[in-house]
Parts: structure tokens; sequence; C-alpha cells
């Protein structure tokens, strides 16, 4: 039986990074893999982007309401409108990667368990844990819940620790209102801070 896998960590933890290397780990021993995200992930688009500069489209978006699996069966089997590999004996699938988890329902979490458990494919997923109040994503929540496998990707505060919170900020100010998904660019932007920069930062402030 394969597994469910959830790595997580603060933002600019590496973890669009890892996935994109996962990929090519796979793909260099003549695997095929299925890289997907939630739609309601607009930075980038339809591609998969990393700090260093990699990027690669995804096959598929999942849309808000949309049952993953279906969709994954249809792109297993080569049966998507906009597959180049429709109509032909597609090769099965190794791996699917999955990127900004947290934006995805907690049912397209179950998706993504029953395709590990019942399709016997392994799937990668990567998002952070809590948002810019430090409250769970429920994606993520999900995760944790029923994940095989949970895997912490470190990164670091400003003060040289480990970071864990991230930071909503609107120019230098930080703020604990809006909606809780707001992509980078939408006159927002985020700093990853260990416990200590984050209670500073927010003057002992934890989350609303």
């Amino acid at each position: 039986m394969a597994k469910l896998y959830f790595r997580y960590g603060a933002m600019n933890s590496g973890k669009s990074t890892g996935l994109l290397q996962t990929a090519f780990n796979y793909e260099e021993r003549g695997q095929r893999v299925l890289l997907t995200k939630p739609g309601v992930d607009t930075k980038g688009d339809s591609r998969i982007m990393s700090r260093l500069g990699m990027s690669r489209d995804v096959d598929f978006l999942i849309p808000p309401t949309a049952n993953v699996r279906e969709l994954f069966t249809r792109m297993a089997a080569g049966d998507d409108p906009d597959a180049l590999l429709q109509h032909v004996d597609a090769p099965p699938v190794a791996c699917v990667l999955v990127d900004e988890a947290q934006f995805l329902t907690p049912g397209q979490i179950d998706d993504l368990f029953r395709i590990a458990v019942l399709d016997n494919v392994p799937v990668l997923a990567y998002g952070i844990r809590s948002d810019f109040r430090t409250h769970a994503f429920p994606g993520s929540a999900r995760l944790l819940e029923i994940a095989h496998s949970l895997e912490e990707l470190k990164t670091i505060c400003r003060c040289g620790r480990k970071a864990v919170f991230n930071t909503r900020r609107s120019g230098e100010r930080i703020t604990f209102d809006g909606d809780q998904i707001a992509i980078d660019g939408d006159e927002v932007w985020y700093e990853s801070l260990c416990g200590s920069c984050y209670l500073e930062a927010s003057g002992g402030r934890l989350g609303s």
C-alpha cells in the first residue's frame, strides 16, 4: 500500500523547490509523475514556482469543489481533454505531487488519501501548516490528522532561529485582518518568524 505524505513548513522553507526536485528524481529514472495544485493559488497561474527560479507547469489544477480522485483517474489514463497522452496507452503514474496543499478542502485531502490507499500511488503533499493568525488551514489540519508520514521542512527566522510562524505584512505593518487566503502580490507580503520574533513584532499578540 502506498502512503500519503505531508511535507510542511513555514513560508520560504523550500517546499516548491523540494517538490520540483522530487519530480526530477522520479523522471530521471524514467517514471511518470503528475503535478497538481489548487486552482485558488493564482501565483504563477498554472505553474509551480520556486524561489530559486525553477518553475514547471502542473498537469492539472484542482478547482475548489472538484473530486481529486476523479481528476487523478482521468489524468492517469490520459483521458483529459488537454492531456498530451490522450487516446494512447499512458504509462502508470509513479507518484502524485501536490503543491500548496493547505488550500485544498478536507474532503479533497481525503481524496488524496484514497489515491494512495486504493490506487496504490504515493501522494506527496507540500504546504504550510498555519496562516498569519496562527490558525491551521483546513487542508493542513486534515493532512495532520490522516497522512501516513509527516515531515517538517525547516527555514530560519531573521534572528537565525527556526521559523515556525507566518506573518502577513502590509508595507512594514504586521496585520491580523483579512481573508485567510491572500496570495503574494495582492498588496501583502509574508515573513517567517520564530516564536520570539513573532511575539515581539505582534506586540505579544498570538493570532486573533
